[in-house]
């Protein structure tokens, strides 16, 4: 199986512009042979957490035609997307940063809640309360966004629930430390392997300069994107079901 994690400038609140932006990496993934693209923490939105909690028009619904786009890119290249968002919630008056999976047939596989909201969020969104897992091609994988990679336990879960691969999205800016100190470890300390799709650009997260990358079960990263956009890390996970 192999695995893209994508990187990409994201228009600060202009969904259309970012969904289409997703659909073109989404192809290029395919390109390069992988079966997942994973995308960066609010890619849809950007992290922009003022434009955020002024217009919940920048909230998506689960079945939201604005990413048809990607459902279509998915169902064409037969490729599964990691997709990160700011989700409406069934009868909640806060929305979720939320990871959206789209299968490859264009179907929503799962949608996780981000459990761990830090700063600001606390002001805007909901917590999840659930672990997010779906399976691929008869691989398990286990989803975090960004400050849930700060929790050990998350991923010491994962493992002990028959996860292969640890999908983290998030929006690092340079000064953070979580590339050396969080992603290496997680992989090391529970045998997985960690993908990261990380956010480029200024915004509300600060100086985000991508590296999305991929980690092996030894900690060791085996892919990396760089500091560019848009660009991809792809890796080959030996990974069976």
């Amino acid at each position: 199986m192999k695995i893209a994690a994508a990187q990409f400038a994201s228009v600060p609140g202009d969904v259309d512009a970012n969904v289409h932006a997703m659909h073109g990496l989404i192809r290029a993934a395919s390109g390069q042979g992988a079966d997942l693209v994973v995308f960066a923490e609010l890619a849809v939105t950007g992290y922009e957490l003022e434009l955020i909690a002024k217009d919940p028009a920048l909230w998506v619904e689960e079945d939201d035609p604005r990413l048809d786009p990607v459902r279509e890119a998915c169902r064409a290249e037969r490729i599964a997307a990691v997709v990160n968002c700011v989700a409406a919630r069934t009868g909640g008056a806060r929305p979720a940063i939320a990871s959206l999976v789209v299968g490859p047939r264009g179907e929503l596989l799962t949608r996780y809640d981000k459990q761990h909201l830090h700063g600001p969020e606390l002001d805007i969104f909901e917590a999840g309360t659930a672990d997010g897992r779906f399976t691929l091609d008869g691989v398990r994988f286990a989803l975090a966004i960004c400050y849930d990679n700060r929790f050990p336990e998350l991923a010491e879960r994962a493992k002990q629930d028959n996860c292969q691969v640890y999908v983290a999205s998030s929006a690092l800016d340079v000064e953070n430390d979580s590339f050396e100190a969080v992603y290496t470890v997680r992989a090391r300390d529970n045998g997985l392997y960690v993908v990261l799709g990380n956010a480029v650009g200024l915004s509300d997260a600060g100086d985000c300069r991508g590296g999305s990358a991929v980690w092996g079960p030894d900690g060791a990263m085996t892919a990396d994107a760089g500091t560019a956009a848009p660009g991809l890390a792809v890796a080959e996970l030996p990974v069976q079901s």
